[in-house]
């Protein structure tokens, strides 16, 4: 009978599959500076802000998980 996945590993497996898949989509995004595209450095400026807006939420959200697992107060 095969072992049952852990959550640490089901975790591992996701994020892999996920953040390549990320990668790949951003990647996509890059390619909208070939010359068969114009853009400005505004439109510019606004794909890469609402991308580390994104990005930063995310993040914040594994650091909520941290401390909410060491029960440590912050003000």
């Amino acid at each position: 009978m095969a072992e049952a996945e852990t959550k640490h590993d089901k975790f591992k497996r996701l994020a892999a599959q996920r953040v390549t898949n990320a990668l790949k989509k951003i990647e996509l995004i890059g390619n909208l500076s070939s010359p068969g595209y114009e853009y400005s450095s505004e439109e510019v400026d606004k794909i890469f802000a609402a991308l580390q807006q994104t990005l930063d939420s995310t993040k914040s959200r594994f650091s909520k998980s941290i401390k909410e697992e060491t029960g440590k107060f912050e003000l």
